[in-house]
């Protein structure tokens, strides 16, 4: 017992590893992970509207690349762009492997994102595409104005729960080597243990996780719990009424029974 709490719950170590990891480590996480999210959701809009089109040129190649993006393991993926597309990282950026890291974990993203944003529009009734082309509308008019605004309010506490996720995966950034100031929560929680031989850095670096990933938990249940609530409040006050109907159906159901009931006694 005693080897375990001096192994993972170091404490002046532990608290000596928060401020790079508060102050480089979080702060580079987020920002991998927003902008990685943001190239997912650009990405992911595209493939999912390819993906519930007709047309099959456009079907095909949207559902192979989410099947393979889906289907690789996120570290393959990192490792992958990382390593080719290095030297076109090299001529754009220099040696800076941030943003390739940010296309690698956009591109995971973005096939998740995709069947998110498939549901989504899929969710929404057929007969409102129908009344849109009633309309005159346009097939992409109706997507974009009507049908896709509909479905992204529906999948929104998905997209964060998909953002989470990337917030996670971006703990595999560190293969591409990044820069000392673009170190990540896990780098720098895996290189003050390595250096120190002790893991207590490394739960330090997962105490900081958790405290991205379990208050952003908590409010997507809560928004959720809200958003259903108050979504159809004309939907609620229907149910109200019907049930009051049906109630007073029964009721004089009921008493039309009753008074058959007394007239054959009678």
């Amino acid at each position: 017992m005693n080897a375990f709490l001096q192994n993972f719950l170091d404490w002046p170590l532990l608290i000596g590893s928060l401020p790079a990891l508060l102050c480089t480590g979080l702060v580079n996480t987020l920002v991998l992970s927003l902008f990685s999210t943001l190239v997912g959701i650009v990405v992911g809009m595209v493939l999912a509207l390819m993906a519930v089109s007709h047309t099959r040129w456009l079907m095909l190649p949207a559902q192979v690349f989410i099947d393979v993006f889906r289907g690789l393991p996120a570290a393959l993926v990192i490792l992958l762009v990382g390593q080719g597309l290095a030297p076109v990282g090299l001529s754009i950026f220099g040696p800076n492997p941030f943003p390739l890291a940010i296309v690698a974990l956009g591109l995971i993203s973005s096939a998740y994102i995709a069947e998110i944003f498939r549901s989504g529009i899929q969710s929404v009734g057929r007969g409102q595409l129908s009344a849109c082309q009633a309309l005159g509308m346009t097939y992409w008019s109706s997507m974009r104005h009507v049908i896709v605004p509909q479905g992204i309010r529906r999948i929104l506490p998905a997209l964060a729960n998909q953002f989470i996720s990337i917030v996670k995966d971006s703990s595999l950034v560190y293969f591409l080597g990044l820069l000392t100031s673009q170190r990540d929560l896990f780098t720098i929680g895996q290189n003050t243990s390595v250096n120190a031989a002790n893991l207590s850095p490394l739960v330090a670096a997962g105490a900081v996780y958790l405290l991205i990933t379990v208050p952003l938990t908590h409010a997507i249940n809560h928004i959720d719990r809200w958003t259903n609530r108050f979504a159809n409040p004309r939907q609620g006050s229907a149910t109200r009424k019907q049930r009051k109907a049906q109630a007073s159906a029964a009721e004089s159901a009921n008493a039309r029974t009753n008074a058959s009931i007394a007239e054959q006694h009678q």
